[in-house]
């Protein structure tokens, strides 16, 4: 079969096509051949070899994939012959809160390979089903980018009707975001340096846009799109000192999910202001099988189509990655097979 591999030069332009086996399958395991695969920031940090998502020479990334379960071990019962699964980001994280134990493994990074290879072997409760109205390539966009987004605005948000929402950029989080959050009925702001994609955004119900190139003070817009009051709930996706201008847009007692570190690893935080408006600033790490669960019930429900920006073909890959690297996109990129 086919995959592609990390070299040890760690860029894009150096992953390698490779022809490689797998292994006979245990007795708990399902063999899945990929049907598309879609890529996130993550799997960026990871072919660069960027701090701890660093990998070892050899790693086949990406951590977001779908297809069909074409051969079982022989005492698995979960999932049968010609379901359609994505695989799990974190295939030991069930249910319940987060711990150590549960973020091992995660695919396509420094500890397992991903989902870029024809066929993957996969544990059987390392994997959903996904729902049946979803094409492929909308399908896997869901193991990250869609739980992230249902994670840090419906289960530990709890978004609801009439909640303001400011959401930053037109990448997978903060699409899949605003899809969430104008399902709930909240009062959706949306950021971008482009006027173009703010003008998508409005088609698909957005009222309240921002460019924060032309208005870079964008907090200043925020408080007066709320009457003062501020965004009870803020996706903060570019991390570092640009948590500042999230927490001075948050509302008192409001919520500030961090799920993106575009610009850098670390960053200066005004703590007084944090603490003067009770502000939590949670950090949101992809999520559990059981949000999953929960996550497809609500997009079967209200038929929520993921945004795709592009697909490419498998042989064109690293035209893929260098399409997600420029940042024009609008939603996710992704590969079929």
């Amino acid at each position: 079969m086919k995959a592609y591999q990390i070299s040890e030069n760690y860029s894009i332009e150096t992953l390698k096509q490779v022809e490689k086996s797998y292994n006979k399958l245990l007795p708990d395991e399902i063999l899945v051949q990929i049907k598309a695969v879609s890529l996130n920031y993550r799997d960026l940090l990871v072919i660069k070899g960027t701090d701890k998502w660093k990998p070892p020479v050899g790693r086949i990334p990406v951590s977001d994939g779908v297809g069909i379960v074409v051969e079982i071990g022989n005492q698995v019962t979960e999932v049968a012959l010609n379901d359609r699964v994505a695989g799990l980001f974190f295939p030991n994280w069930m249910d319940g809160n987060l711990s150590s134990e549960k973020l091992l493994n995660s695919l396509g990074g420094s500890a397992s390979d991903g989902m870029l290879q024809e066929f993957v072997v996969l544990k059987e409760n390392a994997v959903i089903k996904i729902p049946d109205y979803l094409s492929n390539e909308e399908a896997a966009t869901l193991p990250c980018a869609a739980i992230t987004a249902w994670h840090g605005l419906m289960e530990k948000g709890n978004v609801k009707a009439g909640d303001s929402v400011l959401i930053q950029g037109t990448g997978g989080v903060s699409l899949f975001s605003m899809q969430f959050a104008l399902a709930a009925g909240a009062e959706v702001i949306l950021l971008s340096g482009s006027d173009a994609k703010l003008e998508r955004a409005k088609k698909m119900g957005v009222n309240h846009l921002i460019n924060y190139k032309s208005v870079p003070q964008w907090e200043n817009e925020v408080l007066k799109i709320t009457n003062g009051l501020g965004a009870k709930h803020i996706v903060e996706v570019v991390g570092s000192d640009h948590i500042n201008k999230s927490i001075a847009a948050v509302a008192p007692d409001g919520t500030i999910s961090v799920i993106g570190i575009m610009d850098g690893l670390t960053g200066n935080i005004n703590t007084a202001e944090l603490m003067s408006k009770q502000v939590r600033l949670q950090g949101i790490n992809v999520g559990s099988k059981a949000m999953f669960s929960r996550m497809n019930a609500t997009l079967e429900a209200k038929k929520i189509h993921p945004v795709i920006d592009s697909v490419f073909l498998f042989q064109d890959t690293i035209d893929a990655f260098k399409r997600l690297e420029s940042g024009s996109h609008f939603g996710k990129i992704v590969i079929t097979f």
